[in-house]
């Protein structure tokens, strides 16, 4: 039988390409293409350093919300501070200890750090910072995950700085409806935003915000605007002829607008502040937002960074350890030994009366 030469040029491309398939094939097992078991058995004793020089922190409703690391054996700690605005609300998992108080010596707004103490616990494994300036693009790094794991995943962009574009609490308003006679009412909220996280709804009128009476919406933006990423505010609003009153905890507007549908949703969620940074190593490891306020370290143990953000599902910011770590020990200093307070000076005795 003849073969057309449109025909044996067709068969012989696919006969290529499936030869071309096979040679290209990873030599690998499907557990082995991923940050399972066997790729990390090779880093098994760097994950039992990592695990010992981190804990998670435990919000009060049971909730794992931050990663904290060691920096100090009398129990010193930072995390990713707009993670936890009550700190003091929180209690660590570290190991077998379950609920070890914490106590909040500082917090940095600049860097989105909080420096901490867990109370009644000594001796932790704390963790030394070093250099990250010999960090290259492609390198391979590491980072525990929700406080059971290494992650492992490679330097993926170049350092720089990330600007901020404010803060937003995820909400679309109306000003002009005749149905309002004072406030602004909401007529939309996005997915996985804080105004949804704090139970606002379509159809709500806010009528104070931050202890001020709101009466357009852009005197709202211009409050949000003005605050960082991860504070609190108090919103009043109408619903149904009732009062409410929420607190609301602000994202970084990069978050919510990028987010508004909650397309992240589904891969993890992304941090509540991801912008206005002085510098991050961005990474590929597959982390979580709970996972913000480890260590990033490469494969010889050397802690080089604090994991500060979460930004999408392939993208995560690690603040370098120059950034923070001087600031860190001259705090760690200054709480262990605080300034003694004077002595109260006794009255100068007062001089003889005279005659």
């Amino acid at each position: 039988m003849k073969v057309s030469p449109t025909r044996l040029c067709a068969l012989l491309l696919l006969s290529a390409g499936l030869n071309i398939q096979a040679e290209l094939r990873a030599p690998l097992q499907s557990e082995e293409l991923t940050n399972g078991k066997r790729t990390l058995e090779p880093l098994a004793e760097l994950q039992d350093q990592v695990m010992r020089s981190t804990a998670l922190l435990i919000d009060k409703r049971n909730k794992p919300v931050a990663t904290a690391t060691w920096v100090g054996k009398e129990g010193y700690f930072i995390t990713k501070a707009s993670e936890v605005p009550r700190l003091e609300e929180c209690t660590l998992k570290w190991g077998t200890t379950q609920n070890a108080k914490v106590r909040e010596i500082r917090r940095d707004t600049t860097h989105d750090l909080v420096l901490a103490q867990a109370i009644q616990l000594s001796e932790v494994t704390a963790i030394t910072f070093h250099p990250s300036k010999d960090l290259t693009f492609g390198q391979w790094i590491v980072a525990p995950g929700r406080g059971k794991d290494l992650k492992i995943g490679v330097v993926s962009a170049k350092r720089r700085a990330i600007k901020g574009l404010g803060a937003a609490i995820g909400i679309r308003m109306d000003d002009k409806s005749a149905l309002v006679t004072t406030g602004v009412r909401i007529i939309g909220v996005a997915e996985d935003s804080p105004a949804a996280a704090a139970g606002l709804m379509p159809g709500d009128i806010m009528f104070e915000l931050a202890g001020e009476k709101v009466h357009e919406f852009r005197r709202v933006n211009e409050i949000i605007s003005k605050r960082q990423p991860g504070e609190e505010i108090e919103v009043k609003v109408k619903r149904n002829e009732q009062e409410n009153r929420l607190q609301v905890r602000l994202a970084s507007r990069t978050k919510v607008l990028s987010n508004w549908e909650g397309e992240d949703f589904a891969n993890g969620g992304i941090s509540i502040r991801t912008d206005n940074f002085a510098e991050v190593l961005q990474h590929d490891l597959p982390l979580n937002p709970v996972d913000m306020g480890g260590p990033l370290l490469d494969l010889n143990g050397n802690a080089i960074g604090i994991n500060i953000a979460r930004v999408d599902r392939i993208t995560t910011f690690a603040l370098p350890s120059e950034i923070f770590w001087p600031m860190i020990q001259e705090w760690i200093q200054a709480d262990r030994h605080p300034p003694k307070a004077l002595p109260v000076s006794s009255p100068s005795p007062k001089p003889p009366a005279q005659s």
